[in-house]
């Protein structure tokens, strides 16, 4: 058979679209951070302020967290035709998320010891530099946000949500979680650092920051949750299993006996059933059923015949 006609029963496999644009968001949301960084470190080490230095190694942490989706998304294009991947490179960015997750529930557990400690022996607080730095730290993520958010369409709710909409992009969610993290951090940190030189509760600086990482781990927690479901192939409760088989056994003859269903990209399913007919279909009729499945992108149909049903007439149960 010549390569001609077998090209005709072959299709891209390429199934996620390339992303260059978010690709490029991320990138200006990890220079503006790592340049953030270096300012707060050299301008703490000058005037001597400890919680200047110290936020500026925070955002070092953030810098690296960011820095993973940016990897994930430059690794994901290069390697999206590479022949080694049965179905493209997608899941490097889930792969992203779910690390970037993991980063974020280290940050949340550190939070809580630094908070307890703090508690337990509490230390003189600058007011105004901590202020300053907060504010900074608020503006800087907010800018990022904003940024990120431009590339993306599923960031108008809450986080904690899951990933339902099939179209979210979790790598991107991942990096907008760090940065609406941090955001929220510096806006308690304001609350805290405002009732201790106001109101002299010096005890909101630790309860706020141990407020802080109980919403860090929750929304690290949901995210590991969309992340791994994805990397296990848990998608046989999903709604597209069911209208497979609604699908397939419409007329009440065929009766599928095995269904395996992955995600592949963003938006994208394969698919293998298995089924078992008295009617001798084609495969290209049920392959057709199926057509009107948006979401399948490579659909493989195995039929077996049922002769006692075929010869009785009789639908296989």
């Amino acid at each position: 058979m010549h390569d001609q006609s077998i090209n005709l029963w072959r299709h891209d496999h390429v199934f996620n679209e390339e992303k260059k644009g978010v690709e490029t968001r991320t990138l200006v949301v990890v220079i503006i951070t790592l340049v953030t960084m270096a300012a707060e470190i050299f301008f703490g080490w000058l005037t001597h302020s400890m919680a200047l230095f110290a936020d500026g190694w925070h955002m070092g942490t953030h810098a690296f967290a960011l820095g993973i989706s940016l990897l994930a998304y430059i690794l994901a294009r290069r390697y999206a035709r590479d022949g080694s991947f049965s179905f493209g490179a997608w899941k490097i960015e889930i792969l992203g998320a779910y690390t970037s997750a993991i980063v974020m529930a280290l940050v949340g557990l550190f939070m809580i010891y630094a908070s307890v400690e703090r508690w337990i022996h509490p230390l003189a607080i600058s007011y105004t530099s901590a202020l300053a730095v907060a504010v900074l730290g608020l503006v800087v993520n907010v800018v990022c946000a904003l940024i990120l958010q431009a590339g993306g369409r599923n960031h108008d709710h809450d986080p904690s949500e899951g990933a339902h909409q099939h179209g979210e992009d979790l790598n991107l969610k991942a990096a907008y979680l760090h940065v609406v993290a941090d955001a929220v951090t510096s806006i308690l940190a304001i609350a805290a650092l405002l009732g201790a030189k106001i109101f002299g509760v010096v005890w909101l600086d630790p309860a706020i920051g141990l407020l802080g990482a109980a919403l860090i781990l929750r929304w690290s927690a949901y995210l590991l949750k969309d992340t791994a479901k994805i990397l296990l192939q848990r998608e046989m409760d999903s709604p597209i299993a069911h209208s497979i088989r609604e699908r397939i056994e419409v007329d009440g003859d065929s009766k599928i006996t095995d269904l395996h269903l992955w995600q592949i990209a963003q938006n994208q399913y394969a698919c293998i059933v298995s089924l078992v007919t008295g009617k001798g279909r084609s495969i290209e009729e049920y392959k057709q059923r199926l057509s009107g499945i948006s979401e399948l992108s490579h659909v493989t149909v195995e039929i077996y015949t049922c002769e006692a049903c075929r010869q009785a007439n009789r639908p296989c149960r």
